[in-house]
């Protein structure tokens, strides 16, 4: 049955949410977005939420931390990319700090290398600059950070 022609009570909603939020970390702004999709007032909203809140379903700091370490460490993103998709899903700049310092330096370092280097040996290319550039492209898109990305350049070149 399509969720948009069901009409749920408060705690039908309540319910659905909490096992929405128990299977993975969410933010608010999925949750409120769900509870949009499922066609609920925004006082219901506002209730739900409070109330997730207050049985721990649903913390913020909880899912910025999860979500910066599971973009790290399976995706190989860098800190930039974190940061601007966890501003995507309104993440308070104060979370979004606190989920950084999960990346440890070294280990941060390590997989840039690991990566760059990877990426050197897959890219075929046989123009020195034009290699140069599409290694650039690959690890500014992930999210690494310039000033990185060019010292490790320099080093693979």
């Amino acid at each position: 049955m399509n969720n948009s022609s069901k009409f749920y009570s408060v705690q039908e909603a309540k319910k659905k949410l909490e096992s929405y939020c128990a299977y993975q970390d969410r933010c608010h702004k999925e949750v409120t977005d769900k509870l949009k999709e499922m066609r609920m007032i925004p006082e219901a909203i506002d209730q739900i939420v409070g109330e997730l809140l207050a049985d721990n379903f649903l913390n913020e700091e909880r899912f910025a931390k999860s979500f910066a370490r599971g973009k790290f460490n399976i995706k190989k993103w860098g800190r930039n990319r974190i940061v601007s998709e966890l501003k995507l899903r309104q993440i308070s700049k104060y979370n979004i700090s606190i989920a950084l310092k999960e990346i440890e330096e070294e280990t941060y370092l390590n997989t840039l290398n690991d990566l760059a280097q990877k990426r050197f040996f897959q890219l075929t290319e046989t123009n020195i600059l034009k290699k140069k550039k599409k290694l650039a492209d690959y690890l500014l898109y992930r999210g690494w950070e310039s000033q990185l990305v060019y010292e490790k350049l320099k080093e693979l070149f």
